[in-house]
């Protein structure tokens, strides 16, 4: 095997043919990263094109489709001759002119004849593979296909012979004397980003490692444990747990959102804790029972600053049946000790409402600075404005308050 494709009469550039590449290479990045293709092929006489995903395994690409459908059907005896294009937008160019306005991007488009996978073995392995590009693991932790589904569900395969690469990077191609138009011109980058998963109903467990998450050390929620009290990462399995333990008004009398009546609502309250977590604005943990897993409440990081390492510990609801125990302390106490020694953040803050006395005694009982006040800092579910108190602790106050911290739990 060369690493570059022969160029064919259906693969050769008839203009630009400085964008064209036909190295092996090149062609197997853009299949990799893309999910999709798009098929055309021939149905009496017209043309037909299919939107499917794809697969590369080696110098074959595998494409999904149905039994039903006329790609599958029209393919089942010696295959089907086909056209496989994929395309990766990069950036929209922005001309002066509106003629020379174009797109940076990167392409491929193969030809051949696409076989269907009839072996057992061979299509279990497309499908295989299908998944673990989704999801590297996602193999072993879903079902597989049961021989029904797998007899409903058509797998072609296209050898990698006919292979063209076609891109365009840069700036803007410009006429001279177009240069001195007033209007702006350049590149608008466009990439492709996921947002935060969305479970579906009934789903307790985290999101699975190989989603997209959070890269920064800042940004994740690693578990942690003590005596008196779990924290681990917030999850939709904890909404129940969550829901039976902060029933009570005067859990959430002070807190910036009202109470969840339900399960549903409390997974939505759950469900926004991971889009901060997504935004990089919040981590949450929920607050577990180190020996029976009961839930107790949940706490969180939030406003992130990472340039200026600083960050807020808040959003935290703990039930009325743990008030005045160890558990607020050393939850906090774990928070601190990442915060300062893991994270080598220099400053940790709280928010709270000036009217919640019993948080800010709290707050100083951590050894924490009252540091001002911001007026009309944030509505309340009723619609009043909140003034909010602001308490702090940096890295040279730390190691005297984690000291203080420390004794008090070893005496509870």
């Amino acid at each position: 095997m060369t690493d570059l494709y022969q160029p064919t009469a259906r693969t050769t550039a008839t203009r630009s043919r400085d964008r064209m590449r036909y190295d092996r290479e090149a062609a197997h990045a853009i299949l990799d990263e893309a999910y999709d293709c798009s098929v055309a092929f021939v149905v009496d006489g017209e043309p037909r094109v299919l939107p499917t995903l794809h697969v590369r395994v080696g110098d074959t690409l595998y494409v999904h489709a149905s039994t039903g459908g006329r790609l599958g059907l029209d393919a089942r005896a010696d295959g089907i001759p086909v056209a496989v294009s994929v395309t990766l937008l990069d950036g929209i160019v922005y001309a002066r002119s509106q003629f020379h306005h174009s797109a940076n991007y990167r392409s491929l488009v193969a030809h051949g004849r696409a076989r269907p996978v009839t072996g057992d073995a061979e299509k279990r392995a497309a499908m295989v593979a299908l998944v673990e590009k989704v999801g590297r693991g996602r193999e072993a932790e879903t079902r597989p296909p049961t021989n029904r589904e797998l007899a409903t569900t058509s797998v072609l395969a296209l050898p990698l012979v006919e292979v063209s690469v076609r891109a365009r990077t840069g700036g803007v191609a410009e006429d001279p004397e177009d240069l001195t138009l007033p209007c702006w011109a350049g590149v608008l980058p466009i990439r492709r980003v996921a947002g935060p998963p969305e479970p579906d109903a009934g789903v307790t467990a985290p999101p699975p490692a190989y989603l997209p998450g959070p890269a920064s050390p800042w940004h994740t929620a690693a578990p942690m444990r003590g005596r008196h009290v779990s924290l681990e990462p917030l999850a939709p399995g904890h909404a129940d747990g969550l829901l039976a333990a902060t029933g009570d008004d005067e859990v959430w009398r002070f807190l910036p959102s009202l109470r969840p009546r339900s399960s549903a609502e409390m997974a939505e309250h759950i469900t926004a804790a991971a889009r901060g977590q997504w935004a990089g604005e919040r981590v949450a943990w929920a607050q577990c029972d180190p020996e029976t897993g009961e839930v107790m409440g949940m706490t969180s990081y939030h406003d992130i600053d990472v340039a200026n390492r600083a960050v807020g510990i808040g959003h935290t609801i703990l039930g009325r049946r743990w008030w005045r125990t160890g558990v607020n302390t050393e939850a906090k106490l774990l928070l601190l000790e990442r915060a300062f020694e893991v994270l080598e953040a220099e400053r940790v803050f709280w928010y709270t409402d000036i009217r919640n006395e019993r948080s800010q005694r709290a707050i100083a009982r951590l050894g924490a600075s009252r540091d001002g006040m911001i007026r009309r800092h944030r509505l309340r579910p009723d619609g009043t404005w909140r003034d909010t108190v602001i308490f702090a602790m940096t890295v040279d106050e730390w190691p005297a308050a984690a000291e203080r911290l420390r004794a008090r739990l070893a005496a509870a």
